[in-house]
């Protein structure tokens, strides 16, 4: 059976650029950047944008990819039981940070809702959804990685005794 995850963090490099990978061990940086990036992409999207399916549907994935790498990009330094801990608190600053974004862009009369400009009445229900969204979007997801990463420890680490058990009964 091929060997498509490596058994020693040592066996491969990285190609990723050492700043980002800095960037990625801090939860308040990661989630900040993409909060206010989600946003912006989101007035982007809006407003330069049709009301096609086919449009709206691309560009909700690719929000939805950008969130869940970055949530993997964070998750991914840190051992699973810290998952539990970090992907909901990710979430909340994620979302405080969107929402403050949010918050200057009605300020200056820039935010949509729907087809028209938000104002501050819509600011918390706008905030809400977002953390009822990508709250669920990023425990969800936080969970199906801790799953992944735990059945693949599993099989390497059961691969390993096995191959073992050949070296001392063929010894």
């Amino acid at each position: 059976m091929p060997n498509f995850f490596p058994r020693h963090t040592l066996e491969y490099k990285t190609l990723e650029s050492k700043a980002f990978r800095r960037f990625s061990f801090s939860l308040v940086e990661m989630a900040i950047v993409t909060g206010v990036l989600l946003r912006v992409y989101r007035l982007i999207v809006l407003a330069n944008g049709d009301n096609n399916w086919l449009y709206l549907g691309g560009a909700f994935a690719i929000g939805l990819l950008f969130l869940l790498g970055m949530v993997t990009a964070h998750l991914a330094n840190y051992p699973l039981h810290q998952y539990l801990w970090r992907a909901p608190l990710f979430t909340l600053v994620e979302v405080a940070a969107e929402m403050g974004a949010s918050a200057l862009l009605i300020a200056v009369g820039r935010e949509p809702h729907g087809s028209v400009r938000a104002h501050w009445d819509d600011w918390l229900g706008m905030g809400l959804n977002a953390l009822l969204t990508r709250g669920l979007a990023i425990v969800l997801w936080g969970l199906a990685l801790a799953l992944i990463v735990q059945l693949v420890r599993r099989t390497i680490v059961r691969e390993d005794e096995d191959d073992e058990l050949e070296v001392a009964h063929s010894a």
